[in-house]
């Protein structure tokens, strides 16, 4: 049986996957890129709302608690990253661009510092992992449009 720790590693690893032949994707076939970028936005959207989810249960078993957050904070965090994740398909790319660089980085701030009490070390160690290989691919695909499109 697969522990927990593994199927984790390899789902965290294989949910890269798409980022990543977005940004090769860009540079292989760039007479598709506005396809390519859509559907970039479109999975970087569905894994920032995923990610925000996790918030959910955490702050299910909070009750009455309130160190390091409160039941009502951590939901409003996940409704926060949710709905960043929905209102920025809306935007221009211009400003998805910033929004999802930002939002990833968010989250990884939020993981990192106020809720790192409640995941295990080998959870924080992935998840530092697996933001800096979004926000990389996020950088990149900014800079290769700013590079063709101008600021």
């Amino acid at each position: 049986m697969i522990s927990v720790s593994r199927l984790a590693v390899l789902v965290g690893i294989a949910g890269l996957i798409p980022f990543i032949l977005g940004v090769v994707g860009l540079f292989l076939i760039p007479g598709s890129s506005v396809a390519i970028m859509g559907y970039f936005y479109l999975y970087s959207a569905g894994i920032l709302a995923f990610m925000a989810g996790v918030y959910w249960p955490i702050a299910m078993q909070l009750e009455d608690r309130c160190y390091p957050l409160s039941p009502l904070v951590t939901m409003l965090l996940s409704q926060v990253f949710f709905v960043t994740a929905g209102v920025g398909l809306l935007l221009s790319t211009h400003v998805q661009i910033v929004l999802y660089t930002l939002a990833y980085l968010a989250l990884y701030v939020v993981d990192a510092r106020w809720m790192r009490i409640y995941w295990p070390d080998w959870y924080r160690r992935l998840r530092l992992v697996l933001t800096t290989v979004v926000l990389t691919c996020q950088l990149t695909v900014a800079a290769w449009f700013l590079l063709l499109h101008g600021a």
